[in-house]
């Protein structure tokens, strides 16, 4: 296995935009560093649990029955849509912010099986770096914790970069609207995953 290129992959697929980094940009602006660990933490170790349990079989139970692939889809797309609004509806208030919560470790965890764009790196992945060999199950295992490894960095950085943003904000208008402006980016970010939908059920 070519770790350069393993870890090029990692980082170019956990670095750019998509529903797990928009939210963890939006977290940081509405719930600063420290709140928004577990949201970090339920990513970086749920994906990483998601690739071995892709590796072990669920590919080819994919495979064998592709409606329930599509099923998992459109669910998560659906799942998407419901978290674009709950971010667009972000309390703003000081009162009313404090009663709001982040993301769990759990519910981090849990959403990578219904983020589109999760399946399409972890397959990715499994298949551009493990082999059909006796060493494919080892080979899986370094992929998972590769991502744990130049993942964890990529999602910081969006965490950071949102907990820096709350400081240039600083104003519930702005904050409002970014918070709009994200949800935007959320749904969006789906978009081409619904067309490639289309386009096989053509």
């Amino acid at each position: 296995m070519e770790v350069f290129a393993l870890a090029l992959f990692v980082l170019s697929t956990s670095g750019t935009p998509g529903p797990n980094n928009i939210m963890l940009l939006s977290s940081g602006v509405n719930f600063g560093i420290k709140r928004s660990l577990p949201h970090v933490l339920g990513i970086n170790l749920g994906f990483p649990v998601m690739i071995v349990a892709l590796g072990v079989g669920l590919v080819s139970l994919f495979n064998r029955y592709p409606n329930l692939y599509l099923a998992m889809k459109f669910i998560g797309i659906g799942y998407l849509l419901f978290l674009a609004y709950k971010i667009a509806k972000t309390p703003v208030s000081a009162e009313t912010k404090e009663q709001a919560r982040p993301i769990s470790f759990i519910q981090a965890a849990a959403f990578q099986w219904v983020n589109p764009k999760a399946w399409i790196m972890a397959i990715s992945a499994i298949v551009a770096f493990s082999s059909a060999t006796d060493a494919a199950m080892n080979e899986v295992l370094f992929v998972a914790l590769a991502y744990i490894a130049f993942g964890l960095p990529c999602s910081f950085v969006w965490l950071f970069a949102g907990a820096g943003l709350k400081r240039a904000l600083d104003n519930p208008m702005f904050i409002m609207w970014f918070n709009r402006v994200m949800a935007l980016l959320l749904v969006l970010s789906i978009v081409p995953i619904i067309n490639s939908e289309m386009l096989m059920m053509q």
